[in-house]
């Protein structure tokens, strides 16, 4: 019994976090980016207010996707402590695709952080940024963002076929 209601919590405050971290960067690239562009004068102030947005955004996914690996890792103790299943099972070669996915969405999600270091984000907050140089932020800022959501959806599906059973 105690077993059970530990793995229920565990599952449970795994999909508050997924529900954080992919809920909100679908509502930062579909609600609050089209909304802050018809509020904005420029492309300039548009990027110092996500730049804005990006770090306070930060604070709160960065802890909710820690806890959401953790407790990934937790969910899946059974295959990870026998690498044989991964490769050997359909359940297991799906864990290994989302754990790789996984992988793949930290290495953007830092690339993505660090693209905007302190300097430049001085600039930009500053106006000092220049509108090519901004331009060429943003465009970058936007293709990783857009490659972080999608792989975030993909590790959901993952999560619904591997809950499913299959």
């Amino acid at each position: 019994m105690t077993m059970t209601l530990t793995d229920s919590l565990v599952t449970w405050v795994h999909l508050i976090c997924a529900s954080i971290w992919v809920g909100g960067s679908i509502f930062i690239g579909v609600v609050l980016v089209p909304v802050l562009k018809s509020h904005t004068k420029s492309i300039e102030e548009l990027v110092a207010l996500m730049v804005k947005v990006g770090r306070r955004f930060n604070k709160i996914t960065v802890p909710a996707f820690g806890i959401l690996m953790a407790t990934g890792i937790y969910n899946s103790r059974g295959f990870i402590g026998d690498p044989g299943a991964m490769l050997e099972t359909t359940y297991g070669t799906i864990l290994l695709t989302k754990i790789i996915l996984v992988i793949a969405t930290v290495v953007t999600y830092v690339v993505h952080i660090r693209l905007l270091n302190a300097d430049m984000e001085r600039k930009i907050l500053s106006g000092k940024g220049g509108n090519i140089y901004v331009q060429s932020v943003r465009r970058k800022l936007i293709v990783l963002g857009e490659i972080i959501v999608v792989l975030s959806i993909l590790i959901l599906l993952l999560a619904a076929l591997l809950d499913g059973g299959i």
